[in-house]
């Protein structure tokens, strides 16, 4: 896909993440709204895989290790044909296979359970070692966490493994600076991120989250390697009411708000199909 058709994607997709957490009323949507361009990037341009069978030998492995993000990688999963667009609006009903964190017994393209913070990355270390003692070196495993997701001394200890059995492995950082109980600067500095996971022995990239053109390259060049994407992101972006509203971590949009911020998007789509 063109970097311009991958930024549409990334439009529709934010809109069916508001339409599904709004008729549902539930779902985390502001931190799916922030990692959205980067799943997009990952899912249509770089990652290998076969919707159609989900455990083909030769893919890569994604693990959302943020396992709250769970509205944006289901969309993500519906639009590279998964499963139906329509199951989306089941997220998180009775008997539902997308459950409030993936269930990989559940739905297919889930490699793992995720939700307990720090238990994704370390799993998706775990495989990318698998890989490297079946000598599957073309194989690459990618990995989204939050930026508070740093807080857990699990992810430190799964970085310096990492680093000491030299693993390919693509960790990517949605820095979108806030986490459930505020600001990730109030809760548990961070800085300096880059200078501390190249002391774990990482390669370090930093990019704009929201960029196509810095995603898709650095996505790209991380393949064969040990790298962090670090990825400066805004909390609920697309939406002007929920951009930086960490009241919305894990609250959907009322209808009338719903109307307003699709209408918002459908907009947005224009303005880059008319560039």
């Amino acid at each position: 896909m063109t970097n311009k058709e991958l930024r549409i994607k990334a439009v529709e997709a934010r809109m069916n993440i508001v339409k599904m957490t709004t008729a549902v009323q539930g779902g985390h949507l502001a931190g799916s709204l922030s990692c959205i361009d980067l799943l997009i990037g990952l899912f249509f341009n770089e990652l290998r895989f076969k919707a159609d069978e989900p455990e083909w030998k030769g893919r890569d492995r994604f693990v959302l290790s943020k396992g709250h993000g769970a509205p944006a990688l289901y969309t993500v999963l519906a639009m590279a044909d998964y499963f139906p667009l329509e199951e989306l609006y089941t997220l998180r009903k009775i008997n539902s296979r997308l459950q409030g964190h993936p269930a990989c017994y559940k739905l297919p393209g889930i490699e793992i359970c995720t939700g307990s913070l720090g238990t994704g990355f370390s799993a998706a270390v775990g495989m990318a070692l698998g890989y490297k003692l079946d000598n599957d070196g073309d194989k690459q495993v990618f990995t989204l966490l939050g930026d508070g997701e740093n807080d857990e001394g699990q992810v430190w200890e799964a970085a310096m493994a990492a680093s000491h059995f030299n693993l390919n492995i693509t960790a990517i950082i949605d820095r979108n600076r806030y986490q459930i109980d505020g600001s990730t600067s109030e809760v548990m500095e961070l800085e300096p991120l880059s200078d501390k996971w190249r002391a774990f022995g990482w390669n370090v990239v930093e990019i704009d989250g929201h960029s196509i053109d810095d995603i898709v390259p650095a996505l790209k060049k991380s393949r064969g390697t040990r790298t962090v994407i670090i990825a400066e992101t805004t909390k609920g972006k697309g939406i002007s009411l929920v951009e930086n509203n960490n009241a919305y971590h894990s609250k959907p949009l009322s209808q009338p708000d719903s109307e307003t911020a699709l209408a918002e998007l459908e907009n947005r789509i224009k303005e880059i199909e008319n560039e």
